[in-house]
């Protein structure tokens, strides 16, 4: 008697075909692969990159270094105002010498008959008078010189500022300017203090 077994006719049939162990390289990464080596820069383009970047930095102009406008010229101006305006409140020796002309030329064209209030006025009111007239025209000057420093960006750059240091020299020269002016009316127009007069 025949024991084996035969195969149903609709049994599925083994697959006997050999798995591969290893992955198939798909289309895509080979693509991707073949991109990369032709982006690879070579030797040739990072020596001529290397080569570019140093011309552009030996000819490159960096924004830092650019010269920055000079305020000497500003600053001489404001330390001059301010020391007019103090040689103004302080006398000067014009001022005195221009004091002493006044009275030496005063006393001369005094006759022997002038009475006391003329002498006064010979030997005090013109030298004080062209005191205050001298002292007057140096606080003008301190203060119109000032008044110019202020003003002078306002007709440059719109970048160009002065610093903070000549600003208020300027500053400091327009006040004793304006007491120096102020002082010179008071005294040049006897308003600070009154003629002195002889009895009579």
């Amino acid at each position: 008697m025949d024991t084996t077994k035969t195969p149903a006719p609709n049994a599925a049939e083994a697959d006997t075909t050999p798995v591969a162990l290893e992955k198939t390289e798909t289309p895509q990464d080979a693509a991707a692969e073949t991109r990369a080596e032709t982006e690879a820069p070579t030797d040739a383009d990072l020596d001529a990159a290397s080569d570019a970047d140093l011309d552009d930095d030996a000819f490159a102009e960096d924004p830092g270094d650019e010269e920055q406008p000079g305020h000497a010229g500003s600053a001489a101006f404001a330390i001059a105002s301010a020391g007019l305006s103090v040689v103004a409140l302080s006398g000067s020796w014009v001022a005195g010498i221009v004091s002493e002309r006044a009275s030496v030329a005063a006393r001369l064209e005094l006759s022997q008959a002038a009475d006391a209030n003329a002498q006064i006025a010979a030997q005090f009111v013109d030298p004080w008078h062209t005191t205050a007239m001298v002292n007057g025209v140096f606080s003008a000057l301190a203060l119109i010189i000032a008044t110019f420093v202020l003003a002078l960006p306002a007709f440059s750059t719109p970048e160009r500022t002065l610093p903070t240091w000549v600003r208020s020299v300027s500053w400091a020269g327009i006040g004793l300017g304006a007491l120096g002016v102020l002082l010179f009316v008071l005294m040049y127009f006897d308003l600070l203090l009154a003629i002195p007069k002889a009895a009579a």
